[in-house]
């Protein structure tokens, strides 16, 4: 098989079509999952491009109807996701292609949630078991196509929704977030700009070396972090220098997928830093959490040398951890990533603020390091 034509079927952790072309398949997975007229759920950005009225014309030409709702913000909110419901009631649809990068992902995995819920989202926050609160019998099933290659949401089982009044990000979790069919077409990440490429690759790297430093116990997602980190290492600088470089997005497709079935053992101080940043600042959370990659390596040295020595000898790097820091640093300056907070354009005037929202994240718990109100704010600080 050449290498330049990537194709797989996976089944784990859900059904997924990957390879060039395949979005020609979406009206037959809409059809497998018993879908008559969906819903295709994306951002504004991506509303007026090629790529979206392609997949709108491919659901037209096989008699599924043409519906797309467009009205999602970069961080979505349940503004956009009661606007999203009631386009969905409103048009009779009975399924949701989730189509586009987090955004548009998150947001129509929710929409086809909350379409069968009675009480507000944030009942459904990623907290003990409250996902049981839920209402399985009119979740609508899901499809799902990234566009690019960063955040996983199209393997994952929660939506990220910023609370419009707090600012804060909430996790929404349900096992039915999980959609029922992923199309993975790298051809659709071609058009990326050099700038979500980077950010979006970082966010994939980010997931897996998060995921591989938690304490917690789960050696599957260990193993698939850490060929994650290595997809990544291989593909990212090469679909970054030539974004038509077919094999280089497919395997950051995976990598991006891999990320987030691996982080189902955890995140860490990256995440907890970067959602406050990315709520009250607006950020994008992938170039967010490439900032303050470094800062948070450092901080939890002590914790997770060995556990980096390890990896950093899988991935082909000399030097143990310092190896592995240096070429994370390497790799953020070969792709144009801010070299702090400040250089991001950020002042050092909420951190107390930043700090308190950061503990308070369920990424926090995942952290090799304990962390505290007086040890975060240190963090932060290095970062500027």
């Amino acid at each position: 098989m050449s290498s330049s034509n990537i194709t797989a079927n996976w089944s784990y952790p859900t059904s997924v079509k990957l390879g060039r072309g395949r979005i020609k398949e979406l009206a037959d997975a809409c059809k497998s999952l018993g879908m008559k007229k969906p819903l295709l759920v994306t951002d504004r950005g991506l509303a007026a491009m090629a790529i979206t009225k392609n997949a709108l014309d491919i659901l037209e030409d096989a008699g599924l109807g043409r519906a797309i709702f467009a009205e999602v913000d970069p961080n979505p909110n349940e503004k956009n996701l009661e606007a999203g419901v009631k386009a969905f009631k409103d048009g009779g649809h009975d399924g949701v292609v989730a189509f586009g990068g987090g955004s548009g992902l998150d947001l129509g995995k929710c929409v086809a949630f909350m379409v069968g819920q009675s009480r507000p989202v944030w009942d459904f926050e990623d907290i003990g078991d409250w996902w049981t609160r839920a209402s399985v019998e009119g979740i609508a099933p899901i499809v799902a196509v990234p566009t690019t290659a960063g955040t996983g949401s199209e393997v994952g089982r929660a939506s990220v929704i910023t609370n419009s009044e707090t600012h804060v990000k909430k996790i929404i979790f349900h096992p039915k977030f999980l959609p029922g069919v992923v199309i993975s077409d790298p051809e659709l990440t071609v058009g990326m700009p050099k700038i979500i490429t980077a950010g979006t690759g970082m966010d994939a790297f980010a997931h897996c070396l998060e995921a591989y430093s938690s304490p917690f116990y789960h050696p599957m997602s260990a193993g698939i972090a850490l060929e994650g980190m290595r997809l990544v290492k291989e593909f990212l600088p090469r679909a970054y220098r030539e974004g038509t470089d077919l094999e280089g997005r497919a395997n950051m497709m995976s990598a991006a997928a891999m990320g987030a079935v691996a982080f189902q053992k955890g995140l860490g101080a990256i995440h907890a830093l970067s959602h406050p940043i990315g709520a009250v600042y607006n950020t994008h959370h992938g170039m967010t959490n490439a900032v303050v990659m470094p800062a948070v390596l450092r901080f939890n040295r002590a914790a997770i040398e060995e556990k980096i020595s390890r990896a950093a000898a899988y991935l082909g790097i000399s030097g143990g951890f310092d190896g592995f820091y240096d070429y994370v640093l390497k790799l953020r300056s070969d792709l144009g990533v801010p070299e702090t907070l400040t250089a991001m354009g950020i002042a050092p005037d909420r951190i107390d603020e930043l700090s308190a929202m950061a503990i308070e994240d369920p990424s926090a718990g995942g952290n090799p390091v304990a962390m505290t109100l007086e040890n975060t704010k240190a963090l932060f600080r290095d970062c500027f």
